[in-house]
């Protein structure tokens, strides 16, 4: 699923036009020129959280989907259920293909992702690239809840930019957000968010590959700890391609 690119001088306006918009300025925008063809994919992080707020302060009908590992928190599928009550919404919830989970697990065993990356890399794939990649069928654009302070492989996000591997446009309206001012929102707001939150866990993925922080670790350092800094992606969110970032 390959989409035909925008003009690279369109991103790269898109991106001077938002840089200094607010998130529900760009969530607005995005809405104007996508409309139904976009979606948000939410991992109930804090970031999503706030994002989906947004989306509800601002009424825009955008479509909500999440990814179910299988081996998710159980605080993770309850703030799925709570945050559906708390805005009143519907969250599509995207599950692996049986026939590619268990050949995968006969294979090479139920915990493969601690032996390589390569391993971890193919149980990413099959519990979250493939079906996001399904959600994205269709679509043109997808909101993330991708910010520059995360980590070293997201420290050239901007506000829009052109996804290669998914073949449409992504939509950051959280880029430039420091972790402060997203707790500012969601106390102010009572925003539903993950209680491991205030257990060290501040970015929060599936059971089996995510640990608290200790003071002073970079944010994401919680996320396959066992590997290098430089490897901490699941695949979903692959950085552009040159000449398509402003």
């Amino acid at each position: 699923m390959v989409g035909t690119p925008p003009n690279a001088g369109d991103i790269t306006r898109w991106q001077q036009q938002l840089r200094s918009s607010s998130p529900g300025q760009i969530l607005k925008w995005a809405h104007r020129r996508f409309d139904s063809r976009m979606v948000f994919a939410t991992a109930l992080g804090l970031e999503d959280q706030v994002i989906t707020h947004f989306l509800a302060q601002e009424a825009l009908p955008v479509r909500i989907v999440t990814l179910d590992t299988g081996r998710l928190f159980p605080e993770t599928l309850q703030l799925l259920q709570r945050t559906e009550e708390h805005y009143r919404l519907r969250i599509e919830t995207l599950f692996p293909q049986t026939e590619e989970v268990e050949p995968m697990v006969r294979d090479h065993g139920i915990n493969l992702f601690y032996r390589s990356v390569e391993l971890r890399q193919l149980c990413c794939s099959i519990r979250k690239i493939h079906p996001l990649r399904r959600a994205l069928q269709g679509m043109d654009a997808w909101i993330c809840g991708l910010r520059r302070q995360q980590s070293v492989t997201r420290r050239d996000v901007y506000p829009v930019e052109w996804d290669d591997s998914n073949g449409l446009v992504k939509i950051n309206p959280l880029w430039d957000w420091e972790e402060p001012r997203l707790w500012e929102i969601v106390k102010a707001n009572q925003v539903p968010y993950n209680p491991l939150h205030q257990q060290g866990f501040l970015s929060i993925g599936c059971a089996c590959c995510t640990r608290a922080v200790g003071p002073g670790e970079d944010l994401r350092a919680g996320r396959w700890w066992w590997e290098q800094p430089e490897h901490k992606e699941c695949g979903l969110h692959q950085r552009p391609s040159p000449g398509t970032q402003g």
